[in-house]
């Protein structure tokens, strides 16, 4: 008789456990950056409807350049909000250096996180960027 009402309470607590964990599974999701390719990025920024934003550091913006009219992060982790634009709507693309560097899905996160909306990060970077022939500017910094 024991064994039966475990089962009961095992049935009844499992599913409403994993219904706990369906909702903060898809509120964590919310605050994942969309990807974008560079071919997209391309064209946004052709017609200015995006804003590029650099989480890279001084070293490879210098040796790499950086996409024509990025905003360039003071730090890709703890810069401040006020570097990006004050309209939480604005469409910002971060990227970094390459795939294999994470800065800018950190830097894309805090963003996220403090309100902005139109998110995503270019994965492939200022490398991606270059490779694909797209034009780089000199940072101002």
């Amino acid at each position: 008789m024991k064994k039966w009402i475990l089962a009961a309470v095992v049935a009844v607590t499992v599913p409403t456990a994993a219904l706990a964990c369906e909702g903060m599974e898809s509120h964590h999701a919310s605050l994942e950056p969309k990807k974008v390719t560079v071919t997209e990025v391309a064209s946004l920024t052709k017609t200015k409807k995006v804003t590029p934003v650099d989480a890279n550091g001084q070293k490879t913006r210098s040796e790499k350049g950086v996409i024509p009219g990025a905003l360039l992060l003071t730090s890709s982790g703890s810069y401040e909000l006020k570097e990006l634009p004050a309209d939480k709507a604005s469409k910002l693309v971060f990227y970094c250096a390459n795939e294999k560097c994470n800065a800018s899905t950190q830097a894309a996160k805090k963003a996220l996180e403090a309100g902005y909306t139109d998110v995503a990060v270019m994965p492939q970077g200022i490398s991606g960027w270059k490779e694909a022939g797209q034009p780089t500017a000199k940072p101002n910094s």
